[in-house]
């Protein structure tokens, strides 16, 4: 699993990135919670095929068969990961005009239903990559669009909660679905003025580093000036990330902690 250095930074950034320090105590990972830590894959999978089987009873209750195409869950994953709408998902499964209306109303109310959340699993790697940063005194602050008592919650199932110096999410359960990168950057501008308390703010910008797999957590970073890692184990694709030249790009967050902690 290896990183790399995206393309378009300046020749400074480059050599920053490829002889930074490994990161020193008291340094600050912010760090997304969908994608990176959690794997939503097969719930938003399980909540796209609910919405197209809710769709279609409801047509045949009225005596009308729709053409439905069941995309696989490679086919869906691979759209959402490409940034693919969700209108465009819906048309090429087979619905038109008022179903696809009828699909999106059904996928925003029960993609957050507790009978979906649970599908949601810890991604590979993460517990030893948390533990790593932790153990090497680095606080970890998480940062999501994700409501924040679910995010929360889910932690504290997993015995994780500990690891975490500040929990920052929101009241809104439909945010991290739409991943808004305005929020996101509020969201972390709190999150750093939080920790600013704590040191010169100046010191804290060459200290700290956002971990996310969307364009919101790298424009979050870039319009606060933290380096920014993009992971590719969440909902997009690498093709897509480097788009937003993110300081560098790895797999996942085991890789990204190996990189940071200088392994």
């Amino acid at each position: 699993m290896t990183g790399v250095v995206a393309s378009g930074l300046s020749q400074f950034q480059r050599c920053r990135d490829q002889f930074a320090p490994a990161l020193a105590p008291g340094s600050t990972v912010f760090c997304d919670f969908d994608g990176p830590i959690v794997d939503v894959s097969e719930r938003y999978y399980s909540t796209y095929r609910l919405g197209l089987a809710e769709v279609q009873a409801i047509y045949q209750a009225e005596g009308i068969t729709l053409p439905i195409r069941v995309l696989s869950k490679v086919q869906f994953w691979q759209m959402k990961q490409d940034r693919v709408p969700d209108l465009e998902i819906a048309m090429r499964s087979g619905l038109q005009q008022a179903q696809i209306d009828l699909f999106l109303q059904r996928v925003s109310q029960i993609v957050n239903q507790p009978t979906l959340l649970h599908k949601d699993q810890l991604q590979l790697g993460v517990r030893w990559a948390l533990a790593m940063l932790h153990a090497k005194g680095i606080r970890l602050v998480l940062v999501t669009l994700r409501c924040q008592t679910q995010a929360i919650q889910i932690l504290q199932n997993y015995g994780l909660t500990h690891l975490f110096s500040a929990i920052w999410g929101t009241q809104d359960e439909t945010a991290a679905y739409c991943n808004y990168a305005d929020e996101k950057t509020r969201l972390l501008v709190s999150a750093l003025e939080s920790s600013q308390q704590e040191r010169a703010a100046s010191e804290l910008s060459r200290c700290a580093w956002m971990i996310g797999d969307t364009e919101a957590d790298i424009l979050a970073g870039q319009a606060t000036g933290v380096p920014t890692i993009a992971l590719t184990c969440g909902i997009r694709s690498r093709t897509y990330l480097e788009k937003f030249t993110p300081t560098c790009i790895y797999s996942d967050l085991l890789s990204a902690t190996r990189y940071l902690i200088g392994e």
